[in-house]
């Protein structure tokens, strides 16, 4: 399809509300910043209140991960991650629709010398990142200091799967489907470095069983397999916002020695308690509204 006959495909009225939605994004990333964190807030206290199903799960994971915790505490904990999931949709916005040299004075960045290490060397490395609410801009902001291809997956929604795509290539060297493997390994081989997120449910089929917050969850094989094929570092990324609500903090923890090492359940295991200890720093800015256990062991009932 011509890019003229899908931008007029993209005015028929079924994606009205997505171009709603796009504008909307637009100027959530232009309000200033105190009312941009207001707005957030209130959307994430709406989604709490009337969301039963996602507040459902968003219960059932904190229930299962943080049994340490009493049930006010864990209410509590609920409620805080909607607040930070509402604030990340326009922290998401800012990082898709603004300029990311404008926000370089809200970011400080620790263990840059890992990366740079492994860019002297003329390699590219495999980047583990942590569905936080945080995720987009948090790659908008490292784009300030190194580049990177980013792993996705594609919206449902033609217009608004074009949107991203756009928006992320902005920041993104480029955008590879999360199935498209061979691209993956490709631009690793190349000596690109790829932004990839282990930490969901992909399914029965690609995935081994190992524990995360002491629960056995259905844990992507693939992490361990793209290290396999091109001699990649893994390198783990941790990024959250600071209690200031107003500065964020990119880190690169050191590549993974001895990784993989040919036990795939093995290697999940460490993957999930390196995402496991990073969640735990700021438990309430993790992407908890996704059902990260959907898939059990057999003979296990379901948790949702």
């Amino acid at each position: 399809m011509s890019e003229q006959a899908s931008s007029t495909r993209f005015l028929h009225p079924r994606y009205w509300p997505t171009w709603a939605a796009i504008g909307a994004m637009y100027v959530g990333a232009c309000l200033p910043w105190r009312l941009k964190l207001w707005v957030g807030k209130g959307i994430g206290l709406a989604a709490w209140r009337f969301a039963k199903r996602r507040r459902h799960i968003t219960e059932t994971n904190i229930r299962l991960c943080f049994p340490e915790l009493d049930d006010a505490r864990q209410r509590r904990l609920v409620r805080e991650a909607f607040i930070a999931n509402g604030i990340g949709i326009l922290e998401t916005a800012t990082g898709w629709c603004r300029d990311p040299e404008r926000l370089r004075h809200r970011v400080v960045f620790e263990g840059q010398e890992h990366m740079a290490r492994v860019q002297a060397e003329g390699k590219g490395a495999l980047i583990i990142g942590i569905h936080f609410s945080t995720l987009d801009l948090g790659g908008a902001l490292h784009s300030l200091f190194f580049p990177a291809d980013a792993v996705y997956r594609p919206h449902d929604n033609a217009l608004f799967e074009c949107f991203m795509t756009r928006a992320r290539s902005r920041v993104f060297g480029r955008a590879i489907d999360r199935h498209d493997l061979r691209g993956v390994v490709r631009r690793l081989k190349a000596g690109h470095n790829v932004w990839y997120s282990p930490d969901q449910d992909f399914g029965r089929d690609v995935s081994v069983f190992a524990p995360f917050f002491g629960v056995e969850a259905a844990t992507i094989k693939l992490t361990a397999k793209i290290a396999r094929m091109t001699g990649a570092p893994v390198l783990p990324l941790i990024f959250h916002r600071n209690p200031d609500d107003c500065t964020y903090r990119l880190e690169y923890l050191p590549p993974l020695e001895d990784f993989p090492s040919g036990d795939e359940v093995a290697d999940a295991t460490r993957i999930n308690a390196i995402i496991e200890a990073a969640i735990r720093r700021h438990p309430e800015q993790y992407l908890w509204l996704h059902r990260r256990f959907k898939t059990r062991p057999k003979g296990e009932p379901r948790l949702y």
